[in-house]
């Protein structure tokens, strides 16, 4: 009788009614409940669960009994709104919501058999993917463990990142641009998206993985200026992904010297195999897999393999160790605002130069209709182009037939450089109670926006008339600009101590014995100063313009945006500004990892446009790779370099004009001041707070200057001391204070 009434329980809980299926991930969301404690509770797989919530499957008995029970508790705790939000209307999570849903999971169609065939899509209408690409305001994943019996993804929100406006996505790319490919406890490969959205992938090799990537998943992004191209899709394997796809975790010494895994590597010939082809820096931890171009239709994936050192520690902090999730997020924050990654910072920093200028563009239709690919204005052309002699790095074929062991001096070479400078203090400063440092925002940024650089080859001239209209690098004596007089306006002079100033013409910060190359916003400053120049010979760019100023704008707005979303806004008041500096990395530390990103795609892209040879056998005097890039362009580097000196060495004779304190050492874009107080606001002279005209500001937008850090005076002392070096950089070291032996070069 038990038995039979067993069948007949079973019978009932066959039929037991469900809530529709958006109504079931209410309810689980509702209760803070993951997609594992559901399934381990009901003893079946997440993705059961996953399918049950999506309403791609239906529970069974005995299961379906338990999971109605369930939903049934969680429905008498939270009833579903009388007033149910109809299909199209916004469906905004309101503020105060603390909570954080659970990641969209969307399965797409099984892998075919043939690894090269066409796959299909299969659409979720009750979880719609997210259609834009995932910037601050996207869902922070709490940190998860990598436990072998836990999920890794993120399944409770503790803090909720400043809202960002965000834009439409073109629904080619709807999923983003990018996605973190990872395995899961039960084996099931997962693409983490920008914006939370997981896919389940079915692909089963790296071919396979290449082929869902193009045809199902919808990653990419639209191109940045009218005749450029859409960015490629970014996968990023973690060690699980890779294990999974025949790849090793970590490369050996040997492949880590050569860049790649080795030719004949089994993962390479299967992608031969497939007809696919990888890029000339093969399959290493940047790689591009593509198969050529038909048309306008292009097939090509980018890999990243952060285990293989694709997020450098130096650029991308603690990125490589961050969950699936978490770090889908931080790459797509950069996606969103700067660029897909196309390798290094250095190397998406040039390549952003490139997306915004592209060299070529679509003519007008011709007679026939047809259109064809011309120079594209304003753009440095798709040929390189000639640097001049003295613009040419030691090693170029250019200077091929100098003597062996000859070194270039100040007349032969174009020598632009940050500051590195340094002097002892003097017995007032020694009587100051601090040292405080302050540093230029985004100083190379601020150098480039605005600035005329040329576009073309040069044009040597002999005895040329300076004109600061015309970017090149001008051969002439500066010796005799003396800063213990200078000129500061139309009318206006200003007696000042040059012996604790630096030179404004060389990088050490010392005065010019002679005629030097130097380039134009240089030369262009000692005429600003009062001083009469007179060029010997020139190499003059006349086809010029604002190559940089897109560039400029999109990091600084990437910059500016990202700070926000760390509470530190722009046109902030100065104590409210060090007040919000003060540990603005630790309110979310994805966020900072970010910042330093763009940071980092400034320098590096601007260190990429004179680029050096990188092994391969190279001899002095033999070009190298980088020679063959248009965008090799050396004076657009000397010349962003010269401009963002100049703009320091201005701050600081308008400050030390006005105030009469001087720099005890300038590094880069640092400027150290001796201080009676700790903080910027106790040596820089506000007035009804508002800042010296033309001097130091306080504020986060780029050029403006942060607190760097304080030390005190006796420390300054006792580190010159211990070293014997009256003229140690102290701004090298005012942020921590910490110096060591390698580093004062002892």
């Amino acid at each position: 009788m038990s038995e039979l009434f067993d069948r007949i329980d079973a019978l009932v809980a066959s039929r037991s009614v469900l809530p529709p299926p958006a109504e079931r991930k209410r309810l689980r969301h509702a209760h803070g409940l993951t997609l594992d404690e559901v399934a381990l509770a009901l003893d079946v797989r997440r993705a059961t669960v996953s399918g049950w919530e999506a309403g791609k499957t239906e529970p069974r008995p005995p299961e379906r009994d338990a999971y109605a029970r369930l939903l049934g508790k969680l429905a008498e705790l939270y009833p579903a709104p009388t007033n149910p939000v109809a299909p199209g209307q916004d469906t905004a999570v309101p503020e105060t919501f603390t909570s954080e849903p659970a990641p969209t999971r969307v399965r797409t169609a099984a892998a075919p058999v043939s690894e090269a065939a066409a796959m299909t899509t299969t659409q979720n209408t009750q979880t719609p993917a997210p259609v834009a690409p995932a910037l601050a305001a996207a869902p922070r994943p709490a940190r998860t463990t990598r436990s072998s019996s836990t999920s890794r993804r993120p399944v409770a929100r503790k803090s909720t990142p400043a809202a960002t406006p965000t834009g439409g996505t073109d629904p080619r790319f709807e999923n983003g641009p990018l996605a973190v490919v990872d395995v899961d406890a039960d084996g099931q490969v997962l693409a983490y998206c920008t914006g939370g959205l997981v896919l389940e992938v079915p692909a089963k090799s790296l071919p396979s993985l290449v082929e869902w990537t193009l045809k199902e998943a919808r990653l990419g992004a639209p191109k940045l200026s009218g005749p450029g191209k859409d960015a490629d899709p970014l996968l990023v394997l973690t060690e699980a992904a890779l294990k999974r796809y025949g790849l090793p975790t970590t490369l050996t010494d040997e492949e880590r010297h050569a860049g790649r895994i080795p030719e004949g590597h089994r993962v390479i010939r299967q992608l031969v195999r497939a007809e696919w082809k990888l890029t000339k820096r093969g399959l290493g931890p940047w790689a591009r897999i593509y198969r050529p171009a038909t048309g306008s239709e292009r097939a090509c994936v980018q890999l990243c393999i952060p285990s293989w050192n694709a997020l450098d520690f130096r650029h991308w902090s603690e990125a490589a160790q961050l969950p699936p999730a978490d770090l889908a997020r931080v790459l797509g924050v950069y996606a969103s605002r700067v660029m897909t990654p196309r390798g290094s910072t250095a190397v998406t920093g040039l390549e952003l130069m490139t997306a915004l200028h592209p060299p070529t563009r679509a003519s007008e239709p011709d007679a026939t209709g047809k259109r064809h690919s011309e120079h594209n204005p304003g753009s440095l052309g798709k040929d390189p182009v000639d640097c001049a002699p003295c613009e040419a790095p030691d090693g170029h074929p250019l200077l091929k037939n100098l003597p062996r062991f000859h070194v270039r001096g100040p007349g032969e070479k174009l020598f632009e450089e940050a500051y590195d400078w340094a002097r002892p203090m003097t017995d007032a400063e020694c009587t100051l109670r601090h040292l405080v440092g302050i540093d230029v925002n985004m100083a190379f940024a601020a150098g480039a926006n605005g600035l005329v650089v040329g576009l073309g080859a040069p044009r040597h001239v002999k005895a040329p008339v300076f004109d600061a209209k015309l970017p090149g690098s001008w051969l002439v004596d500066l010796s005799h600009v003396d800063l213990s007089r200078v000129r500061l306006g139309k009318d206006k002079w200003a007696d000042l101590d040059a012996s604790l100033l630096p030179s404004p013409f060389t990088p050490k910060g010392e005065r010019p014995e002679g005629p030097a190359w130097y380039a134009t916003p240089t030369v262009a400053y000692a005429v600003e100063l009062g001083y009469d120049v007179t060029p010997i010979e020139a190499y003059i760019r006349y086809e010029n313009g604002r190559y940089l100023d897109g560039w400029y704008q999109r990091l600084r707005d990437a910059f500016l945006a990202t700070m926000a979303d760390l509470g530190v806004h722009a046109d902030m008041e100065p104590a409210d500004f060090l007040a919000a500096m003060d540990g603005y990395r630790d309110r979310d530390p994805d966020l900072a990892i970010v910042v330093d990103a763009v940071k980092a795609t400034v320098k590096g892209g601007l260190g990429k446009l004179r680029e050096r040879p990188r092994g391969e056998g190279w001899k002095p005097g033999q070009p190298w790779r980088a020679l063959a890039r248009a965008t090799w362009r050396p004076d657009i580097r000397a010349a962003v370099i010269s401009r963002t000196r100049i703009n320091l060495h201005r701050k600081i004779v308008k400050h030390a004009a006005f105030t009469g304190q001087y720099p005890v050492a300038v590094l880069s874009d640092g400027v150290v001041y001796a201080a009676d107080g700790t903080s910027p606001l106790d040596f820089l002279p506000y007035r009804d707070g508002k800042p010296l005209p033309g001097g130091f500001k306080l504020g986060i937008n780029p050029g403006l200057v942060k607190h760097e850090g304080t030390q005190s005076v006796l420390w300054g002392e006792e580190v010159r001391e211990r070293f014997n070096a009256p003229e140690l950089n102290l701004a090298r070291y005012i942020k921590d204070g910490r110096v060591t032996d390698k580093d004062s070069g002892e």
